[in-house]
């Protein structure tokens, strides 16, 4: 608009420019000469504060450049009014001159106010109109929002009104398969849908106000009572399927009852009583089908049963008294066996090995000392019971079914168990049957167990089975006291043997000893990983009665200490030899005593003194030269007996050596002793000639060495 109006006043401007100097007029012509006189008459002129005026405008450059030429003041003012008056003469000519661009320029000024004014009712036109659409736009915005709102609220409302219709209609299809379909995988899908239909009428208290369910709710109920009728028919018969013979129990409730165990949770939450019948037949039938297995796998397994011991078997008890016909099955052979370990050791690496298969094992004619035939039992046991338990705990979803089940099998062997027990005299049996039930016990992992029963066992053990615990109790709390009874039955025959018949004038070990090494050795062994101390006090009690026997043996010998040690030893010895674990002290003392007692004792009690001492106790020759004579005179002949006694006292040849040898050694470093005391005693010299040579002592213990 500015450009416009600048546009318009130019062209104006332009156009008048000729007219304006046209129009040219003198304005001195038409003022006149402008003078001005001196108002000299005048009276309001009045001079106050003028010298305070002067005074200021003394430091003024012009006043100060006026009073320095001495020009007038008067005279020069009017020299000022006369300039002045020709420049507002000059600016009017100017302004005359330039009238016509002026005029034009204000015509277009106004012109343009005008244009501006038009433009400023238009832009207020606009203004109320865009301010009267503003208010629309926010009223839309407001029907907007709220029927966004009322969208909203309907949508939520159809969303569950379409999923009350769902949950409350009945199809078609759904009846027709509840009443007339087959109990397959579809019919387990269909009794799903069902299940969610009667929980939501059940469950939901707005439902069961409206209208709609008054039509659905009877056509609900018969859909149960069908369903419930059908799937009870069905899961019974699988049921008695179990109780043909010969049907693989496992294999039925893995690929047939587990894969319809949804009907047990139907009938759980749509029908309790139904549910308690199926649970009742399904207890009812397992507990009649183990029993049967298990009573029919102990009589098999008591035909493949080895009788090791009798009541008669026993540490103490002759064995020359015995009848002929009191071992009953037994073959002489087996008899080692009852104070022995031996390999029955290797039943404990067993444990987790499959259960015996009898009649294979019949058809071998293999026969089983009785613990071997106890941890097969008790492993088809815990095998079973973790099978059983998994598929209880999936199949029912309840742990206390399995107790109810497993009350028929459990009276089965405790039946059988009470009836072996009583005539049970084998305490290594009963021992070793004891270790067995300690590991079930504890669930230890055995080497060679596969790892589908290694992983079932480890989920009984996280999950400890109350009722399996409980029996492996009460079956431990028996086997104790029949240990602890046959233990003492051997200690009593120890304690009231009669010396008189068990006496025999042989060198060789007695029978009485050798059966209390094997005995006492293999419980031992037993002991090892366990540190029973009710055990260790039992035998430590079993050896003193073993003690009070050989002393009383012993004097019916004329050579009272080395038959003593004979039969003390000996045996001992051979047995222990074959554990080296369990090897006793060293005896080579009771041998070394019988030959050379009197250097023995002297270097024990002497040998450690200071023979220079001057005090009244000091070693002299004279004490010493008897010892060194007598050795001198029948050392040779000593050790050659040594050498025959433990030739004829050690069956076992290896260890007599060793002993022999050992016995050997620790007489060379008795006499070491001796000679070294010799050398410290006054006068100890003139012994020199009746003294060994401690080479000629090694040479003899060489040359028998050559026979081990």
């Amino acid at each position: 608009m500015a450009d416009l109006v600048a546009n318009k006043v130019g062209s104006s401007f332009s156009d008048n420019t000729n007219d304006t100097a046209k129009n040219v007029f003198d304005l001195e012509a038409f003022v006149g000469d402008l003078t001005f006189e001196e108002d000299t008459g005048s009276d309001d002129i009045s001079l106050e504060g003028l010298e305070q005026e002067l005074e200021e405008c003394k430091n003024h450059d012009v006043v100060a450049n006026i009073l320095s030429k001495g020009t007038k003041l008067r005279e020069y003012t009017k020299g000022v009014e006369n300039n002045i008056r020709q420049v507002e003469l000059d600016s009017i000519q100017d302004y005359i001159k330039e009238s016509d661009n002026l005029v034009s320029l204000h015509d277009q000024i106004r012109d343009c106010d005008t244009i501006l004014s038009q433009m400023e009712t238009l832009l207020s036109g606009f203004q109320d109109e865009i301010g009267s659409i503003s208010s629309d736009i926010k009223i839309l915005q407001e029907k907007s929002m709220d029927m966004g709102l009322k969208l909203k609220n309907r949508k939520v409302a159809e969303s569950k009104l379409a999923k009350f219709v769902e949950d409350i209609i009945v199809p078609p299809r759904m009846v027709d398969i509840v009443v007339d379909g087959e109990v397959n995988d579809e019919y387990m899908r269909t009794l799903e849908m069902l299940s969610k239909k009667l929980k939501f009428v059940e469950v939901d208290p707005m439902v069961k106000t409206s209208k709609a369910l008054k039509d659905v709710q009877p056509e609900l109920e018969k859909l149960r009572q069908k369903a419930i009728s059908k799937v009870f028919d069905f899961i019974v018969q699988k049921l008695y399927a179990l109780r043909k013979p010969k049907t693989n129990i496992q294999i039925l409730q893995q690929s047939v009852l587990l894969k319809y165990k949804y009907i047990v949770s139907f009938l759980k939450e749509h029908g309790r009583d139904v549910y308690n019948e199926v649970r009742a037949a399904y207890i009812d039938t397992m507990n009649k089908v183990l029993s049967a297995h298990f009573r029919a796998y102990i009589q098999a397994l008591e035909k493949l049963q080895l009788d090791i011991a009798t009541s008669s078997d026993l540490i103490g008890v002759d064995t020359r008294s015995t009848s002929l016909f009191s071992r009953g099955r037994e073959p002489l052979k087996n008899r080692s066996a009852v104070f022995a370990l031996g390999d029955r050791i290797n039943i404990l690496k067993e444990i987790d090995q499959p259960a015996l298969i009898p009649h294979i094992a019949e058809a071998s004619s293999s026969k089983y000392p009785y613990e071997v035939l106890f941890r097969s039992l008790h492993k088809l046991l815990m095998d079973t019971a973790t099978s059983e338990y998994l598929f209880c705990d999936d199949f029912f979803g309840e742990e206390s079914i399995f107790s109810d089940i497993f009350a028929g099998p459990f009276a089965v062997i405790d039946e059988h168990f009470n009836s072996i027990l009583p005539n049970c005299y084998d305490a290594i049996g009963l021992m070793l049957m004891i270790r067995i039930i300690h590991h079930h016990q504890v669930m230890l992992q055995a080497n060679d167990c596969g790892f589908v029963v290694l992983m079932l066992m480890l989920i009984m053990s996280r999950r400890r089975i109350p009722c399996l615990d409980s029996y492996l109790d009460k079956v431990n709390i028996s086997l104790w006291p029949r240990f602890k009874m046959v233990f003492d039955l051997h200690l009593s025959s120890l304690r009231n043997a009669n010396v008189k018949t068990l006496w025999e004038d042989d060198i060789h070990p007695h029978y009485v000893m050798r059966r209390y090494a094997e005995f006492t050795a293999s419980l031992i062994h037993l002991n090892v990983e366990y540190g029973d101390g009710q055990l260790e006090l039992n035998m430590e009690r079993l050896r003193m009665a073993i003690d009070d026997l050989l002393l009383k043996l012993a004097k019916c010998f004329q050579n009272r200490n080395h038959r003593l040690f004979v039969m003390r030893f000996a045996s001992v010895l051979n047995i222990y030899s074959c554990m080296p674990s369990l090897r006793p002290l060293a005896v080579q003392e009771e041998l070394l005593l019988e030959h050379f007692s009197d250097l023995i004792k002297f270097v024990k009690a002497r040998g450690s003194e200071d023979p220079s001492s001057t005090s009244d106790n000091s070693i002299t020759v004279a004490e010493v030269e008897p010892i060194v004579k007598d050795f001198a005179s029948r050392w040779k002949a000593a050790i050659e007996l040594m050498h025959k006694d433990v030739i004829t006292s050690f069956s076992n040849f290896l260890c007599g050596m060793e002993i022999l040898r050992a016995a050997l050694t620790q007489l060379l470093l008795y006499y070491t002793r001796l000679s070294d005391c010799i050398k410290r005693i006054a006068g100890g010299s003139a012994l020199n000639k009746d003294l060994v040579s401690i080479s000629s002592i090694m040479y003899e213990i060489r040359k028998y060495s050559r026979t081990f």
